[in-house]
């Protein structure tokens, strides 16, 4: 009795059978699919917290020039950019401009400020915040147009006597030549009115008043870009 119940406990370990090959390798196969693809979720979502971290931090940026130009107590047609001391990584830009709303007729100015930065996957994504900081009328409208003009002809006389500068070094008969002619061209650009803006001389305050609201912020919108 003793032998017999030997032989079945060894019959029954003869009867246990190891993992083949091929079994293996596909429990390989499957494993590693499943760790690919937990990989690639957790890729994802760390590249969803960088971006989140970085529009968080650029709409902080751009709130921030925002809330400069409101706490302002006079702002004029404007353009500034350039990177945050905070975060390097991101670039602002801050425009002051006027539109004319046709539904009601009226003149604003606008703040826009926006920045840049670039995400995870090399774009380039923006955050732009956009105010209306105050209404303007036709004649302040007029006003900022003269201030404009106004700046223009100064920067113009600089470079003019710039030029002059430079020509007395190279000769005396050189310099005066460019006197004459500098002289020339600004009694020719004070003596003219109603001169078209197409040719970049400086309108009159007829001119100016009989252009519309559209017109005008159209012209300003030219000096602003020259």
């Amino acid at each position: 009795m003793k032998f017999f119940s030997e032989k079945v406990s060894c019959c029954a370990l003869s009867r246990c059978k190891a993992f083949s090959l091929v079994e293996a390798v596909t429990a390989l196969i499957i494993l590693g699919l499943v760790c690919s693809s937990v990989l690639v979720v957790i890729n994802r979502c760390l590249a969803g917290a960088a971006d989140s971290e970085l529009r968080m931090r650029a709409f902080e940026v751009a709130r921030e020039n925002m809330e400069e130009l409101l706490a302002s107590e006079s702002v004029a047609e404007a353009s500034d950019y350039g990177e945050s001391e905070r975060y390097p990584e991101i670039q602002w830009y801050k425009t002051v401009e006027t539109f004319y709303e046709p539904l009601t007729s009226r003149i604003w100015i606008q703040g826009i400020c926006s920045a840049q930065y670039t995400d995870t996957a090399g774009d380039e994504q923006t955050i732009e915040l956009t105010h209306w900081l105050t209404e303007v009328s036709k004649a302040q409208l007029i006003q900022m147009i003269k201030d404009k003009q106004a700046g223009e002809e100064g920067l113009s006389e600089e470079e003019e006597a710039e030029e002059s500068e430079e020509g007395e070094e190279a000769g005396e008969e050189r310099g005066q030549d460019e006197r004459e002619r500098a002289s020339e061209e600004k009694e020719a650009g004070e003596g003219g009115e109603g001169q078209a803006d197409e040719n970049g001389e400086v309108l009159s305050d007829r001119d100016l008043q009989g252009m519309s609201i559209e017109e005008l912020i159209e012209y300003l919108h030219e000096l602003s870009n020259q």
